[in-house]
């Protein structure tokens, strides 16, 4: 019984170390920013980039200016690491951000996922948006677009829609924001959650104009490889705006981003039914679980007997101890006394008992 205890306190223990160790990893690559120019830690985590500059006494980023062409993008300056360990253990993330764009038809807002090698040619200290920077390079770019402009030249579906990118502008899946009654550039606020799955490799993207409730529903998703797609190399994000030919204003009011570190066999891997078509074998890998299963129910059952007869001990000792009386001295003892019993015959004169000598 001590012996299957202490095994589980070493398991409990292992837990709360990794844990720990998961905290520590995610804690350097996750933010949350609610209040940009106020918060103590936005200059050494976060850079401004061409037009971007802070509004309403520091609470706002606004990235693009009232005038045609500007362009501004607000960046993470730490890069991100998404794959860990020796077994390259890719990490599922999560990001939020609050936004507006005013009534115009501009360029909009995207997401922007870039790859470290890419950053001295993608965020230099020009001034360029979406379409401006990931127009002139063809890398391994992972942007979510929120456009508020048709344009024919990358396929677009009008001019209030949400696509993902992959490497260009040209989405590779897109969807009308009318049809769930969502209208991107009206001046009021938008909620947007962007979700990566790594264990289902999965994009997933959620809005909101009624308020912060995250939907339980994704609006769009797609499924992607990030890890094929980026290897082990590191990546930075951020939010970035271009208004093209108008004069379309966006600002940011918060925005967070979460990594979510966990190994792989934490994971539910996706299944490829032609892989299992191939090799499965069914018999064994029954009797795998039921092997497993007789394992755990003999632990328990051993647990289960070990704790019993340990009871039955204790109480056994119990017993004989608490019922235990003082001896006397030998000399002092009571020895028993037998008693002889004889029949006695009283024979009575009859002078005597006539009262005559």
């Amino acid at each position: 019984m001590a012996s299957f205890s202490i095994s589980n306190y070493f398991t409990a223990l292992t837990f709360v170390i990794f844990l720990f160790k998961i905290s520590a990893l995610g804690q350097s690559s996750s933010f949350s920013f609610q209040s940009f120019g106020k918060d103590p830690n936005f200059e050494s985590s976060i850079a401004l980039y061409g037009d971007a500059h802070f509004a309403n006494d520091g609470s706002w980023i606004q990235l693009t200016k009232s005038v045609s062409w500007s362009a501004g993008k607000v960046m993470y300056k730490k890069p991100i690491k998404l794959v860990e360990g020796k077994v390259r253990s890719f990490a599922s993330f999560s990001t939020y951000f609050s936004f507006s764009m005013s009534p115009e038809n501009g360029d909009g807002l995207a997401f922007v996922m870039v790859p470290g090698s890419l950053n001295g040619t993608l965020l230099g200290n020009s001034s360029f948006g979406v379409s401006l920077g990931l127009d002139k390079i063809k890398g391994d770019v992972v942007a979510v677009e929120f456009d508020t402009l048709k344009d024919p030249k990358y396929g677009d579906l009008n001019g209030n829609h949400v696509g993902i990118d992959v490497g260009s502008l040209a989405s590779v899946k897109t969807r009308n924001l009318s049809s769930a009654n969502l209208v991107l550039n009206n001046g009021e606020k938008v909620h947007s959650w962007i979700d990566y799955e790594a264990s289902s490799k999965r994009i997933e993207i959620r809005l909101s104009q009624s308020g912060s409730t995250r939907p339980d529903d994704p609006f769009l998703s797609y499924s992607i490889d990030l890890l094929k797609l980026w290897n082990d190399e590191e990546v930075f994000v951020g939010l970035s705006s271009s208004n093209g030919n108008s004069s379309q204003t966006c600002f940011i009011y918060s925005w967070s981003f979460k990594l979510r570190q966990f190994p792989n066999w934490m994971h539910s891997q996706p299944l490829d039914p032609k892989a299992i078509a191939k090799n499965s074998k069914p018999v064994k890998t029954v009797h795998k679980n039921s092997h497993c299963l007789w394992k755990v129910l003999a632990v328990f059952f051993f647990g289960s007997a070990c704790g019993a007869l340990t009871a039955s001990c204790v109480l056994y000792l119990w017993t004989i101890l608490g019922n235990r009386r003082p001896v006397a001295p030998e000399e002092c003892g009571e020895h028993p006394v037998e008693f002889e019993y004889k029949k006695v015959k009283v024979v009575v004169d009859k002078a005597v008992k006539d009262g005559k000598n």
